[in-house]
C-alpha cells in the first residue's frame, strides 16, 4: 500500500465522489455524484488546504481522507478539519484509516497547522479514540447527532 495526495491521481475523483455519495449522500445537501465530482476538484492541491490523501495498492484504490478548512460552521473558530475518512468496504479492519488518519496529521504538521478537528456519528470516538484524538461535544448538526473530536499537533 502506497498513500498518495489526489493531486498526483486526479483519476480517482469519480470513485472518491461515488464513495462518499454512497456513504453520506443522505446527510446535508443530498449532492449528486457528479456535483461532488467537480467539489473534489477543489482539493487537487499539493502543499496547501484543502487537500486529500488517497490509499493505493497498485491500480486500487483502497481509500481515502480530506483536510478541509470549517467543516461546521458552527465552529468557526476551529479552522482544520479532517473529514471523508474512507476505506472501501473489502479493505475494511486492515489499518488502512489508521495509516490514511496518520497520514494527514503529518500533512498538517507539514503545513503549520496546531490542531485537526473532525466530526464522528459513532459516540465514543471509536478509531479516533484510540488514536489520540480529545472529545470536544456531542451536538445535533444537521439532524444527525455527532462527537465533535479535536487534537493538538
Amino acid at each position: 500500500m502506497k498513500l498518495v495526495l489526489l493531486a498526483d491521481n486526479d483519476s480517482a475523483i469519480p470513485q472518491i465522489a461515488k464513495w462518499y455519495n454512497d456513504e453520506w449522500g443522505s446527510i446535508g445537501e443530498g449532492r449528486s455524484t457528479q456535483e461532488l465530482q467537480l467539489k473534489l476538484k477543489a482539493y487537487l492541491n499539493h502543499d496547501k488546504l484543502p487537500l486529500i490523501i488517497l490509499a493505493q495498492d497498485g491500480d486500487e484504490l483502497l481509500g481515502a481522507a480530506q483536510l478541509r478548512f470549517h467543516e461546521m460552521d458552527t465552529y468557526p473558530e476551529r479552522e482544520h478539519w479532517l473529514g471523508g475518512v474512507y476505506v472501501a468496504s473489502q479493505h475494511r479492519g486492515k489499518g488502512i484509516a489508521n495509516n490514511l488518519v496518520s497520514a494527514i496529521i503529518d500533512k498538517a504538521k507539514e503545513l503549520g497547522v496546531n490542531s485537526i478537528n473532525l466530526q464522528t456519528q459513532d459516540s465514543t470516538g471509536g478509531l479516533y479514540t484510540r488514536l489520540g484524538w480529545q472529545p470536544v461535544e456531542q451536538v445535533t448538526y444537521h439532524g444527525i447527532e455527532v462527537q465533535v473530536m479535536e487534537k493538538l499537533l
